[in-house]
């Protein structure tokens, strides 16, 4: 009997390794060897080993620089002649100083943008750096500098081209169909060049999709690398330019061709989720420099939140730079990336303990009763994204546990953060998996908020506190919602619940989806409605005016009803003046 049940095995084992590792299958069959626990019913699908290693970067650095950034304007129109752009200060190794200097593993480099404009040596085009006083081929300068510096390249090569009549979102289709055919050799040439004369590459970027057919420059010179957009997409955009990712965050969907609208715990395609978001965004929107815009800079607070809401809800962060005409980043920026990086590790640099581990239930057991106000949790995504719910729990002095904090996805990080608690042992519980859990890291931190880099005024955290996609509320009839605000709302003050929309509600600049109504304020033990005001269709403010020593829950109640398709996040924020 032992020896049919380990030729069971054996057998089993070399038929899951001969099944594709490619994500774009209908999942494979869940096999947890350690515990020899086959779960027919789970269908999880696995990440390749680029997508892998590609989710394990989580900060990323955009380059772009371009004809654009002469002309003070976001795309280039031509107006600068090539014998004026002369980046004479350019150095590449600054560049990637400057992305070590806030943990940036990987810099992605626009070497093509709308306006056709070629930063390396190609006879291609007319219209690059080799007619131009500089002259030197900067994808080659930044390659030998990324190298040196140990960061990984990715390459933006826009399929479309203003020169060709293939303009902005055209994938490289002309608008005259008899230049087609002599573009599309142009434009798979160029592909070829920076693929293959530059060394290797992680990611390829094809911004606004890519209709010219390249799949196999791809797979002959970018097989270890991922791709955003295009016809073989192996990782998704996250919908917006805000740098925020959903919550939920999931890696799986039903297409590769996607956003954040379509994610889904169960689909069968493991695609995931990158942000993209400019620098020079506070108040404003600039991917390419341009003079007297310092003023856009993000503060430190705000680069810190789009953190949260980006590598802590297990999405990768694409943060830009924009070198000015002197082809140098200019200093402010450097200065505030480097105040970026050590807010970062002040704050994560060193746990106050972690673990890991397999299984519904993790414990760390603190040396003393310890005040933390973090947890990150980390799946282990070689066996791809498990889990689907779990609740962090700290044991009181009585040994009781208290729940403190709750969510859903994991992925490769999850960071949650809640109002400072004290205790001596922590733990979190999975309560609902797709199959046996694997945790590579279940840590503490106690990181107090950092004053806001330009004004000094104490930032409030944003919280968020529920989600919803296109399948959780119904548009046939509303549904109750019971929110518990009870670790939120804490002080006395006031405080602004929103429901925030993902993806194309908020590109398009329209409110959420969805209809809020019969709102009731549970505060004080009492009815406490008299101190909740809907602002707007989606914003609620609540207002605290009285410190209680009893512990008295704070919990919102109200109906809510979808008038089509929504994906969103719920937030809460304290008013700050």
């Amino acid at each position: 009997m032992y020896y049919l049940c380990t030729m069971k095995k054996v057998f089993l084992f070399i038929l899951l390794s001969l099944l594709p590792t490619a994500s774009f299958t209908k999942g494979r069959f869940a096999y947890d060897f350690e515990n020899h626990i086959a779960d027919s019913s789970a269908v999880i699908p696995l990440p390749t080993r680029q997508q892998l290693h590609w989710q394990q970067k989580e900060l990323m650095m955009f380059i772009s620089f371009d004809p654009a950034t002469w002309q003070g304007r976001e795309y280039d129109n031509h107006s600068m002649p090539l014998d004026r752009i002369n980046p004479r200060q350019l150095n590449t190794d600054q560049w990637c100083e400057t992305a070590k200097s806030w943990g940036a593993r990987t810099i992605l480099f626009v070497a093509k943008h709308t306006g056709g404009f070629c930063w390396w040596d190609t006879q291609t085009s007319d219209y690059g750096v080799r007619n131009t006083p500089f002259k030197r081929d900067v994808l080659k300068e930044l390659s030998a500098s990324c190298r040196k510096y140990g960061l990984e390249l990715g390459i933006y090569v826009y399929p479309g081209d203003d020169q060709w009549g293939a303009g902005i979102g055209s994938g490289g289709i002309t608008k005259d169909p008899s230049k087609q055919e002599a573009y599309n050799k142009v434009y798979r040439q160029q592909l070829t060049e920076v693929l293959s004369n530059y060394g290797a590459v992680c990611e390829v970027w094809f911004d606004g999709s890519c209709k010219i057919f390249v799949n196999d420059i791809l797979e002959k010179y970018a097989a270890n690398a991922v791709y955003f957009q295009g016809e073989m997409a192996s990782i998704r955009w996250v919908g917006n330019e805000d740098g925020i990712a959903p919550y939920p965050n999931w890696y799986t969907s039903t297409t590769n061709q996607s956003t954040a609208l379509t994610c889904d715990a169960y689909g069968s395609v493991y695609a995931p989720v990158e942000c993209d978001v400019p620098f020079l965004k506070h108040g404003g929107h600039k991917w390419f420099w341009a003079p007297n815009t310092d003023h856009m800079i993000l503060s430190v607070d705000e680069l810190m939140n789009l953190y949260y809401k980006s590598a802590g809800r297990g999405a990768v962060m694409l943060l830009n730079s924009t070198p000015d005409t002197t082809g140098l980043i200019p200093q402010s920026h450097v200065t505030r990336y480097r105040e970026f990086g050590e807010e970062i590790r002040r704050r994560f640099g060193k746990p106050l303990k972690r673990t890991k581990g397999k299984g519904t239930s993790l414990i760390l057991n603190l040396k003393r009763p310890t005040e933390f106000n973090h947890v990150v949790l980390q799946e282990d995504l070689k066996y791809g994204q498990r889990v689907l719910e779990y609740v962090i729990e700290v044991a009181d002095v009585d040994g009781a546990w208290r729940q403190i904090a709750k969510g859903a996805s994991i992925g490769q990080k999850r960071i949650e953060v809640f109002q400072p608690v004290t205790a001596r042992r922590v733990r979190v519980l999975i309560t609902d998996s797709k199959a046996t859990p694997q945790l590579m890291n279940f840590a503490v931190y106690n990181a107090q908020s950092a004053c806001d880099a330009q004004s000094g005024a104490t930032s409030e955290q944003t919280f968020t506190v529920g989600s919803w996609n296109k399948d959780t509320y119904s548009d046939s009839e509303a549904t109750d919602v019971t929110i518990d605000l009870t670790p939120f709302v804490t002080n006395i003050g006031q405080y602004e619940l929103t429901f925030k929309p993902i993806a194309w509600e908020h590109l398009q600049d329209v409110p959420a989806s969805i209809t809020l109504s019969d709102a009731r304020l549970e505060m004080y033990g009492q009815d406490r409605t008299a101190d909740l005001q809907q602002v707007d269709g989606s914003t609620f403010r609540i207002t605290r005016s009285q410190q209680t020593l009893d512990e008295f829950k704070t919990v919102l109640h109200l109906s809510v009803r979808k008038n089509g398709k929504s994906t969103g996040v719920i937030e809460i924020s304290r008013i700050t003046y």
